[in-house]
């Protein structure tokens, strides 16, 4: 005994959209493909699909019943337990069509390749350590629309997630990548990368892109160099105010704590970019930005802020 049961309701479980959803799209794809072969009332078992694609962890149960919550599918539930039978509905056909137009808006896959890498670098590396940014194209992720992610569009996405500093490229070999603190604080968010790269920065901010006059992009703290006699390496505190006037907008700071915060922070990057760096100076101003992070901020970005403060501050005695 079977029966078809329509599902009423075309939203996504938890808001994701079908094109980001790694398998599910894959199975939508593949169903029409079988459909074309067939005709268009053609049923197939979705245990099918798992065994084509070479996919032992997935339930094909939970995928179809996942398209039938879209109401892209018919499920015919059969009481032996077997993987369910499905076929289309118009709705599955209209989005079927939808991620054929999608596949090639190249936008859009730049856009979820880079969502998607910053997710699961997140995920799999988010303690700052180096990974071999190719292992994410073995992922369910590294799929967009059904189709796959290219090399090239990873490349695309790793130099725009490193030019805005989420993450950094490692010299070694094969290269690998790491998340930066501000790549920590943007995942947290919960956002998506073009949410915190347009995200408004009202009042006194550092532009990323403008250099200062010694030439030095603030934030750019990997080509940071400086020849001194004086043993002081500035470079953590290049970063940690750079790092400050990237995040100050999201500490939730009132606007004249958050100007004084910048203040200190320019004046850090003034001093510790300059000829030669002095260490009470760079020791004073790291610790003012430390004190003021403690005082007024309690978000996860202020503490990795807190956290690198630490870090000049202890470099600097040794």
């Amino acid at each position: 005994m079977s029966a078809q049961i329509k599902a009423g309701t075309t939203a996504a479980p938890g808001g994701e959209e079908i094109e980001s959803s790694g398998h599910l799209a894959r199975l939508l794809m593949w169903l029409d493909e079988k459909a074309r072969q067939k005709n268009a009332q053609y049923i197939v078992n979705v245990g099918l699909f798992i065994e084509e694609q070479q996919l032992p962890d997935e339930d094909p149960s939970v995928l179809a019943f996942e398209l039938e919550q879209r109401d892209y599918v018919q499920v015919s539930r059969n009481w032996g337990g077997a993987a369910p039978d499905v076929n289309l509905t118009d709705a599955g056909r209209a989005a079927i069509h939808r991620l054929k137009k999608l596949r090639q808006d190249r936008a859009a896959r730049l856009r979820h390749t880079m969502d998607a890498f910053h997710r699961w670098l997140f995920d799999t590396a988010g303690d700052q350590k180096p990974i071999n940014p190719v292992l994410f194209l073995a992922t369910p992720a590294s799929y967009f629309a059904g189709a796959e992610i290219t090399g090239t569009e990873l490349h695309e996405a790793l130099a725009y997630l490193a030019e805005h500093q989420l993450i950094k490229h490692i010299d070694t070999e094969p290269p690998t990548v790491a998340i930066t603190p501000l790549g920590v604080s943007c995942a947290l968010t919960g956002g998506s990368v073009q949410d915190h790269v347009n995200q408004p920065r009202p009042g006194t901010t550092y532009n990323t892109y403008l250099p200062n006059a010694k030439g030095v992009i603030v934030g750019e703290q990997q080509h940071f160099t400086q020849n001194n006699t004086d043993g002081v390496d500035p470079t953590l505190f290049v970063q940690l105010a750079g790092y400050v006037g990237q995040v100050s907008p999201i500490l939730g700071l009132p606007d004249d704590d958050r100007a004084e915060l910048e203040r200190v922070a320019q004046d850090l990057h003034t001093e510790a970019t300059s000829a030669s760096p002095e260490p009470g100076r760079l020791r004073q101003f790291a610790t003012q930005l430390k004190d003021k992070l403690l005082e007024g901020a309690t978000t996860m970005a202020a503490t990795q802020g807190i956290e690198m403060a630490e870090q000049a501050l202890e470099a600097l005695m040794q």
